[in-house]
């Protein structure tokens, strides 16, 4: 199993809005950088990522599931775009920031806190586990 953390302005597709789409989940649609859509491309069912509220709240506030392996992207035409699904799995028990993130030893490596605007990154094992203590959820 893999590990990624999804990054989505609220007001545009909030946590709110990924729960009540239930197992059936959405697609993470919408991606226009390469780097994050190869990353998606790494995706098997199963994998687990967090939900990251990006904006003010700059905070991890869920765990999803990917439901649904690469597939072209449904919001355009041009063949270069695909996406996975995800489906909302729990929310976090004490949203983990990114000034949190930043702060922890343990996490200087993180994707996040080195580059704070790729929208689909790899999380490491051990940093999957060290957010999910700071968040007050089982790993």
């Amino acid at each position: 199993m893999a590990y990624w953390l999804f990054k989505s302005e609220p007001s545009t597709w909030s946590w709110d809005d990924q729960v009540a789409k239930g197992e059936a989940g959405e697609e993470w649609d919408g991606v226009r950088n390469y780097q994050a859509r190869n990353h998606m491309r790494e995706m098997k069912l199963g994998d687990l990522g967090f939900f990251y509220h990006s904006q003010s709240e700059k905070a991890v506030v869920g765990i999803v599931e990917v439901c649904a392996e690469i597939h072209p992207d449904s919001t355009t035409d041009d063949e270069r775009w695909e996406c996975v699904d995800i489906m909302a799995v729990k929310p976090v028990r004490t949203p983990v920031t990114l000034a949190e993130i930043k702060q922890n030893p343990k996490l200087s490596d993180m994707v996040l806190a080195n580059n704070t605007r790729l929208s689909v990154q790899p999380v490491t094992e051990a940093e999957w586990k060290e957010v999910c203590a700071m968040a007050g959820v089982d790993p």
